[in-house]
């Protein structure tokens, strides 16, 4: 490979040494999974500007009662970038696929940014298999007030995407992802420049940007299914926590819209990235939720 786990993780925080990685061929991509622990599962889902590397410290915690697995999404990080299927209902069906070929009939369900509209999918999709849902900093597309947020000025970046956008950002990822890390960031700086090296080095791989924007240009199709998928809500208990100077308490909002069990978390002096910025409280509220300590 181009860029291999090790070096793609040098000078950030690494996985627990019992954590194991392998590919996995699922619907039709292959998906890179980090693996480790015992007990009940839960699946951790990245969303853009990460690959499952911002899980580590969660995952490292989570593994001591839990089995723990961190796929990359289609496209992103280490997995496979297929030219289509980056609608969050087909990713869903990813994420089944890597669950059943690591022997996993139910599992809570993580997910933050990206993640957490696959996440919200995946729950919708296969509602028997999924005990808990975390959602982490954003928006569901379709659900309500989501005609309201898609708005937002920050969010142009919804529909950039094309042929012409991937020869201006070649070269220039860093650039391109800056613009995410500081404006969405409560406080740039803690957005280190080990981490921002590290994310810029594996988003300029082959076909990583094109995958990127396919992610984002999907999200009308998004909105379509979760239109229906809304029609029956989802009765598993839901935690939706937002950052203070982020999502806040719109996450909970937009998830009771989704959703009849509904636990609303700001962490404060957050923004969106939550586990760069705030890692201590924002584990420790996903901790207790799936320990059923609300």
């Amino acid at each position: 490979m181009l860029l291999g786990p090790v070096a793609a993780r040098a000078d950030i925080e690494s996985f627990p040494s019992g954590f194991k990685t392998r590919t996995i061929a699922a619907n039709g991509t292959q998906i890179y999974v980090r693996t480790g622990g015992q007990g009940p599962a839960v699946i951790l889902i990245h969303g853009f500007g990460d690959t499952g590397d911002m899980w580590a410290r969660l995952a490292a915690e989570l593994a001591r009662d839990h089995t723990v697995v961190v796929p990359d999404l289609r496209g992103m990080g280490l997995s496979g970038k297929p030219d289509n299927g980056y609608d969050k209902w087909t990713q869903a069906a990813d994420m089944r696929g890597v669950l059943q070929a690591l022997g996993i009939e139910k599992a809570d369900v993580v997910g933050h940014d990206i993640g957490t509209m696959v996440a919200y999918a995946y729950a919708a999709r296969y509602r028997d298999m999924t005990e808990k849902l975390v959602v982490m900093d954003a928006p569901v597309p379709g659900v309500p007030p989501w005609d309201e947020i898609v708005r937002s000025q920050q969010l142009w970046h919804f529909d950039l995407g094309g042929s012409d956008m991937e020869r201006l950002v070649k070269g220039r990822e860093r650039i391109y992802l800056d613009r995410f890390w500081n404006d969405f960031a409560g406080t740039p700086s803690k957005i280190s420049e080990a981490t921002r090296h590290h994310y810029t080095t594996l988003y300029a791989r082959p076909g990583a940007m094109h995958a990127a924007f396919a992610q984002f240009r999907s999200i009308r199709k998004d909105a379509e299914d979760n239109k229906k998928a809304i029609a029956t809500k989802l009765t598993v208990p839901v935690l939706a926590i937002g950052g203070e100077k982020s999502f806040g308490a719109m996450e909970a909002v937009v998830m009771r819209n989704a959703a009849t069990d509904v636990t609303e978390v700001v962490i404060p002096d957050a923004g969106h990235w939550l586990m760069e910025e705030q890692p201590v409280a924002t584990i420790k509220a996903i901790r207790q939720f799936l320990d059923g300590k609300k």
